[in-house]
């Protein structure tokens, strides 16, 4: 089913993440995380794809998987790195075929070890062009990314908002948001992202705080912070890692009641391939069935 036709009609309605599997020990955690995930019945799940389209092949297996094998609706994302027209084009063939109906639009990141995004020969340069192509030649259900604080390389908020809208105009249904820590972050962006005329729904991004290294470097990279007290915290237990987890569950319940509360969508879990904190919190928000 379509994701665009999803939201808005159930509440709560939760999304989960997963990455592709680089290797078999990884999948038989994957497998064993979607088994756990299975029974709260998420809207969607959605499959990454690796630094400059470096997990294609991956990410299609897994995708298929989820549809086929997990009877999920599933959101494939396919990135413009490192795959020229032809071979994007190719790759949307095998997908919709395989019964996939959304994708998740993006740039993608440089490959690692490298600063820069390049263009492929025969490639597109930004995620809207692959959102217009998508829109003009594929039945697909498009939704594409959005961050709260500011993708890394915009100059500026708006500058950002700008890009934003280029790539609404081109076909975005709907959004989904980088992870935050600081639910007023989210309502003041999705207040000026309105502002600008866009309207589609906007699912706020969350990740699950389990290991305090792991989340530092994480909102590094894609700019993204942690409020000073949070930091406080995770740093008083930095040398408790049961401690750190008990604390990311119980802070990210409190944000996700909150945010469902306040009148969001819905939220995107970034599962990280693992069960245990996701599944605590989703848990704990089904048992209190609040007034959503």
């Amino acid at each position: 089913m379509r994701i665009s036709e999803k939201l808005g009609t159930r509440r709560p309605f939760f999304s989960f993440e997963f990455f592709p599997p680089k290797d078999d020990a990884a999948e038989r955690t994957l497998l064993a995380t979607i088994d756990t995930l299975k029974p709260l019945d998420p809207g969607f799940v959605s499959i990454t794809y690796g630094a400059g389209g470096s997990t294609r092949t991956r990410t299609v297996e897994v995708a298929k998987r989820l549809r086929s094998d997990a009877g999920f609706d599933v959101m494939a994302h396919v990135t413009c790195g490192g795959s020229s027209v032809d071979e994007l084009r190719t790759l949307l063939n095998d997908l919709r075929r395989a019964g996939i109906e959304n994708i998740m639009a993006l740039r993608g990141d440089p490959p690692r070890g490298t600063d820069a995004y390049v263009v492929a020969d025969g490639g597109l340069r930004y995620a809207s062009d692959l959102i217009a192509m998508l829109k003009s030649g594929f039945p697909f259900c498009v939704g594409g990314a959005c961050y709260p604080e500011k993708h890394p390389e915009a100059a500026s908020l708006d500058s950002d908002i700008q890009a934003l809208c280029t790539k609404v105009r081109a076909g975005a249904e709907f959004l989904v948001t980088q992870l935050f820590f600081d639910n007023a972050r989210y309502f003041e962006f999705v207040e000026r992202v309105h502002s600008w005329g866009i309207n589609v729904p906007i699912l706020p991004g969350i990740m699950p705080i389990t290991n305090y290294d792991q989340i530092d470097r994480f909102t590094k990279m894609c700019g993204a912070t942690i409020p000073p007290s949070l930091r406080a915290e995770l740093e008083a237990r930095r040398d408790d890692p049961n401690a750190i987890v008990d604390l990311g569950v119980a802070y990210m319940t409190l944000q996700v009641a909150d945010l469902l509360a306040r009148g969001a969508p819905g939220v995107h879990f970034y599962t990280l391939n693992r069960s245990p904190a996701t599944r605590a919190v989703v848990s704990a928000l089904m048992a209190a069935r609040r007034a959503w």
